[in-house]
């Protein structure tokens, strides 16, 4: 069991936020996409409500341990915070993690302020799940709150060791991590049938337990993207250049033959976009799984197979998608995956989109308003599909 955030009292106290503020930031600087940091505004909102004092911590990026570099802070995230907060409080930024300027900040603050420490990765004991560095941003809070789904799949300190230092009594889950919890368990142990699954992405050794876990539990599994052609090549076509694991063949047929003696409906791309290279300037054909051509490579799905994934999903009352269909950050190669995006908007089924790529290629497509629940985790939210436990849930659990 994991408490939330509402069965805390929580009334005038410290209040020390974990957040996944890890946002898109262009070369500029400017936030591209602002989807977790408006995710984590009810728990930031009811805490100022509660007249709490509230320390929120992040990581942004992968900065060199112990290293101060400018372009991995946070200040973009706290302008932001500002902009969408408005008036509701006063909200500061410190220069450091836990340093001096962090304690005389937190220490200054006043009932119904925020202050958002600076990246928790600047400081090596982050990652190390270091139990000093857990028990100095410990001392920030007398209650604990984790919000920070999109990274609750990782053994850091201030998402593990960190809550070693409170009781039941006083850490718990947000309302953002609790919500994304409750969506994903709830579809897979109690979906509503028809279930389809749609898979995609680069490569099969990422999501391999998820599609062996998937399979016990969906109706049909539709496989895109890079991952597809190990597949392919597993059915003994040719498939030029395309990517390809050569050592997860076996896996891909064991994956195969699971599915079949299921009775789970198993769909793989009819045809491809191909082209001899991956540039924008490049030929392309559009060419039936079976004859991509050596030395050129699929990347992404033809519009037959966009049909066909239409039609299979026509029936579903349920859809997990997690992975896009092709190289979607390319215009020449994202049809696919935005078409999948829009099919999946349009059935009257719960949709659940899982983070990270697939969540980019939802808000480009002008689809996320249309999605029953948009994951802000994509490691995340494919862990838990593999059936595994997660650290930052673990560390919440409870036992009654």
């Amino acid at each position: 069991m994991m408490k939330t955030i509402k069965d805390l009292d929580i009334t005038g106290k410290r209040v020390f936020i974990r957040c996944d503020f890890n946002v898109p930031i262009d070369s500029d600087g400017n936030i591209t996409d602002d989807r977790r940091i408006r995710a984590a505004l009810p728990t930031i909102r009811y805490c100022i409500d509660h007249e709490c004092k509230i320390i929120l911590a992040s990581h942004y990026g992968r900065p060199e341990a112990g290293k101060y570099e400018e372009k991995y802070s946070l200040s973009s995230v706290h302008i932001r915070l500002q902009t969408l907060l408005k008036l509701a409080a006063n909200i500061n930024i410190a220069n450091d993690v836990v340093g001096e300027d962090a304690k005389a900040k937190a220490a200054s603050l006043k009932a119904g302020d925020v202050l958002l420490l600076e990246n928790l990765r600047y400081e090596a004991g982050e990652t190390e799940n270091d139990d000093t560095f857990a028990k100095e941003l410990a001392s920030f809070g007398d209650v604990y709150i984790n919000d920070a789904f999109g990274a609750c799949h990782r053994k850091h300190a201030s998402i593990y060791a960190m809550t070693k230092e409170f009781d039941t009594e006083h850490k718990a889950a947000g309302f953002l991590m609790n919500k994304e919890v409750n969506f994903f368990q709830k579809v897979i142990e109690e979906p509503v049938r028809p279930f389809v699954a749609i898979v995609g992405g680069s490569k099969v050794s990422g999501k391999l337990k998820a599609l062996t876990n998937l399979i016990k539990k969906v109706d049909k599994i539709i496989i895109g993207g890079g991952m597809a052609f190990t597949f392919l090549k597993a059915q003994g076509y040719e498939i030029g250049n395309s990517l390809v694991e050569n050592d997860l063949l076996d896996d891909a047929r064991a994956i195969m033959y699971k599915a079949k003696k299921a009775g789970v409906k198993f769909y793989l791309p009819v045809d491809l976009v191909v082209a001899p290279e991956f540039s924008e300037n490049t030929e392309t054909k559009y060419l039936p799984s079976q004859e991509i051509p050596a030395g050129w490579m699929g990347l992404d799905i033809g519009p037959a197979s966009s049909r066909l994934f239409r039609e299979v999903i026509n029936d579903a009352q349920t859809i997990i998608w997690n992975g896009p269909m092709g190289v979607y950050e390319m215009d020449k190669f994202s049809k696919g995956s935005i078409k999948m995006s829009h099919n999946i908007a349009d059935t009257h089924a719960t949709t659940i989109v899982g983070g990270g790529d697939t969540a980019d290629v939802a808000q480009k497509a002008g689809d996320v308003d249309e999605m029953t629940f948009v994951s802000t985790g994509g490691g995340a939210s494919l862990e838990l599909i593999e059936g595994k436990v997660l650290p930052g849930l673990e560390a919440l659990a409870y036992q009654e």
